[in-house]
Formats: C-alpha cells, sequence, structure tokens
C-alpha cells in the first residue's frame, strides 16, 4: 500500500513545484503578502550563512519553493529519503497554503467557498504528508531503539553485575576453603 500510496501523495508537488520553477509570475501577486511577512522573519531567526542566501524576489522565492517540491516529492514517491521528502513538502505546504487559498480575504461567497475548500484539502495533505514523515515502515525508530537498547543495556549491566557479585563469593567460599586446608596441613 505505501508504494502506491506515496507517489499518488507526491504527484502534485512534483508537477506543481515543475511549473513554479518554471513560470513563477503567475503565481506572483497571491504569494507577496506571505513571502513580504515571512522573508524578513526568516532572515532574522536564520543563522547569516542562511539569510544572505534567501532569495530577494517573490518570483525567485517561488521558484525556491517549487524546487524544493519537485525535490521532496521525488524523494517522497521514490523512497529514497521519503521521511525526509515527506516533512520537508509538509514545511512548504503551509506557505503555500496560506499564500494561495487564503479564503478569508475573499469578499465573493463562491469564491469563498472554494478557496475554504482548496484549503481544507491542503490540510488533508498536510496530514498524510505527516503520517508519512513519521512512517518507519513498521520497523522500530530512533527513538524506540534508542529508548529499548538503553533499557536493554541496563539489564545487562544489571545481570552482569550479579554474576560478578556470585563469582566473587564462589571466589570467597574456595579461597576460605583452600585456607582452612592449607591450616589443617600446617598442623
Amino acid at each position: 500500500m505505501r508504494a502506491l500510496a506515496r507517489p499518488l501523495l507526491s504527484v502534485i508537488f512534483v508537477v506543481q513545484g515543475a511549473n513554479a520553477v518554471r513560470n513563477p509570475e503567475p503565481l506572483v501577486p497571491k504569494a507577496q503578502p506571505v513571502t513580504d511577512r515571512l522573508v524578513p522573519m526568516v532572515k532574522k531567526v536564520a543563522p547569516p550563512q542562511v539569510s544572505d542566501r534567501i532569495p530577494e524576489t517573490t518570483a525567485n522565492l517561488i521558484r525556491l519553493n517549487g524546487a524544493v517540491q519537485v525535490l521532496g516529492g521525488l524523494a517522497l514517491a521514490t523512497g529514497k529519503g521519503r521521511r525526509l521528502g515527506a516533512a520537508v513538502l509538509a514545511a512548504s505546504l503551509v506557505p503555500t497554503t496560506l499564500a494561495g487559498h487564503a479564503f478569508w480575504q475573499e469578499k465573493d461567497k463562491d469564491a469563498r467557498n472554494q478557496q475554504r475548500i482548496a484549503f481544507m484539502k491542503n490540510l488533508g495533505v498536510l496530514g498524510g504528508l505527516l503520517l508519512a514523515a513519521v512512517d518507519t515502515e513498521g520497523k522500530p525508530g530512533v527513538t524506540w531503539r534508542a529508548t529499548h537498547g538503553a533499557r536493554a543495556a541496563k539489564r545487562e549491566t544489571k545481570r552482569g553485575a550479579k554474576a560478578a557479585k556470585r563469582e566473587a563469593k564462589q571466589f570467597a567460599r574456595e579461597a576460605k576453603h583452600a585456607a582452612r586446608l592449607a591450616k589443617a596441613e600446617l598442623s
């Protein structure tokens, strides 16, 4: 099921991301208000090595987001870096949804309803991406392995300590017995 679900979930990102890279201009008017708010905030909190590389123009930001979506979509679809790809897609979907489907700003009732539906569909896709980002395909995740590895190490340490204590007692008994035999031989 995963082999079918991942490509189905990623196809929209690959197609729309490629369109955004090739032709960002139609998306600029809707993206501009979001990029005008988001870019200064990101530049403030990002390290200089990152903030210096953030594109200034909205068209280039749209291209960058499109490229991220194509790469994330391909990673998710192929299974190579699928969890990271899903997480990147989820992160890129948030500003895309805010810019593209701001239903609360629509004056026309029908347009507002269409944008609300698209917004909710993107929320559903976001949920699928979050599930894909944490899906370990039935294998234990890193957190589970670390927790259980620590417990196993603790158990083994206790077992080793008990075995060492038993051996020390046995050695002490044997030493006492040898001392008694030596004393008896001297007498």
